[in-house]
């Protein structure tokens, strides 16, 4: 029995008017999907509006006549301001999506033209779309590549002060967020950059509040240790491609060496290390904490508070942390490679802020941090990409989507076990150049906590 209905957005979900009169078996099915009779809407069935694809396609299969007043996305007309052939990985990646119904998320090596797969996805599926990042510096990069590509007219903004929602718009997770109620009707495609992120429990509701039937994924490393990863298909899409750092290197990205260099403590460091550490790991086995489960360090830090005897093992783990960070060796090791290479550009990795104002100080490096402006973070990178700055120091901001195509060489000089952060760290410097060799060095302090980190986050294959 074919019966009339109707489809509304209402505030980040999809309303089915009408839906009293479908025969049992759609409710039920409506159900399956999501959708829950809600008291104060009269009963109607409600669901996030994310339903909207399969919703609206098991309607019309049924035969019902459906009134489609949730669609608010525009079909556009796009003219491509600069064509190139795309790479065979980038052209094979939007194929496979395609083939996917235009959903799912495409994994490749920073460097390796994710962006450029995006804007191909933009023009052949020719809908208002929605670009969401992790940072206001990102979005910034998208605004710019997409009035390059496209019709500047078309490309807005929203975040960091801005609100210009436009048919080609770039926001930030946060804003995402924020703003969907309002916005999730009216883009028919949306893009997670550094799509990683989507899955912490605030940034999903982003995409559960939006209609878009068609959604793009991109990041070079889509695992979480938290297993949020197994949300992207819900959110996005599976993983529709895949291609790692060792497959695309030396053709499509540089050619890259990774050298781990082991310095030694002086005796005294050695003593200072080894009575602090003793310190923090005496309070630890104590109070039985297991620092690697996922509540350890936050257990830690209560118990920390608590006592005296806590306050200074909390001292003492950031004593021996900052010892093996910025030991004498490590630094004078850090010396040797700028002199070794010298006539390359270096972007040096340090775990926290303090190491990184040491060596700016030491070296007379500019530092890059979260604290820096975003004007004066502009302006060094400019200075940097033009070869007016030699070396950067910075200490996890330049980790994932600042774009750095100059720089060869990348020195590591603390940083958590993630591997995530490792691969990302090393994509900072595989962007392809004529006669470009990449290295990028990880000193680590022996016989300390840092060697099991570095263990720990070299489990990837671009590091065998």
């Amino acid at each position: 029995m074919s019966v009339a209905v109707g489809l509304d957005f209402d505030r980040g979900t999809l309303v089915v008017e009408g839906d009293d009169a479908l025969p049992e078996a759609d409710r039920e099915a409506l159900a399956r999907l999501g959708f829950v009779a809600d008291p104060r809407a009269g009963g109607r069935l409600r669901a996030p509006a994310s339903t909207y694809r399969r919703a609206l396609a098991h309607l019309v299969r049924a035969g019902h006549e459906v009134a489609d007043r949730a669609r608010a996305y525009e079909e556009l007309t796009l003219h491509s301001r600069r064509s190139r052939d795309p790479y065979p990985h980038q052209r094979d990646a939007l194929e496979a999506w395609w083939r996917l119904g235009k959903r799912g998320v495409v994994v490749l090596p920073t460097g390796a033209g994710k962006s450029y797969v995006a804007e191909l996805a933009i023009a052949r599926v020719a809908r208002s779309t929605l670009i969401v990042s992790p940072t206001i510096d990102l979005m910034n990069q998208w605004l710019a590549l997409l009035s390059a590509a496209f019709d500047k007219e078309l490309v807005g903004a929203i975040g960091g002060g801005t609100y210009e929602p436009r048919p080609l718009t770039v926001t930030t997770y946060d804003s995402c967020y924020l703003h969907m109620d309002r916005l999730g009707a009216s883009y028919g495609l949306l893009i997670f950059d550094e799509c990683h992120h989507l899955p912490g429990a605030s940034y999903a509701q982003g995409a559960e509040c939006a209609i878009a039937p068609f959604r793009l994924g991109l990041t070079a490393t889509p695992e979480r240790t938290d297993g949020g990863h197994e949300r992207y298909d819900a959110l996005i899409g599976p993983i529709a491609f895949r291609r790692e750092i060792q497959e695309l290197a030396g053709e499509y990205l540089a050619d890259y060496e990774v050298v781990r260099l082991r310095v030694e403590l002086s005796e005294a460091e050695r003593r200072a290390y080894d009575a602090a550490r003793a310190e923090y790991r005496g309070f630890v086995d104590a109070n039985q904490i297991r620092m690697a489960s996922p509540d350890g360090w936050g257990r830690f830090l209560q118990l920390t508070s608590r006592s005296a005897w806590g306050r200074r093992a909390w001292h003492a783990w950031r004593e021996q942390r900052r010892i093996a960070l910025q030991c004498d060796a490590k630094l004078l090791t850090l010396e040797e490679l700028l002199v070794a290479h010298r006539e390359e550009q270096v972007v040096i990795f340090t775990a926290d802020n303090d190491t990184v104002h040491r060596i700016a100080r030491r070296y007379l490096i500019p530092a890059i941090t979260h604290e820096t402006p975003a004007r004066e973070r502009q302006e060094l990178l400019e200075a940097f990409h033009e070869g007016a700055i030699r070396a950067v120091a910075t200490s996890r901001v330049l980790n994932e989507g600042v774009d750095l195509p100059t720089a060869s060489v990348g020195v590591v000089l603390g940083g958590s076990s993630s591997v995530r952060e490792h691969v990302q760290r090393l994509g900072r410097i595989l962007r392809k150049r004529e006669g470009k060799a990449a290295t990028l060095y990880e000193v680590v302090t022996g016989d300390t906590g840092e060697e099991h980190s570095s263990d720990r986050r070299r489990d990837h294959g671009a590091y065998r």
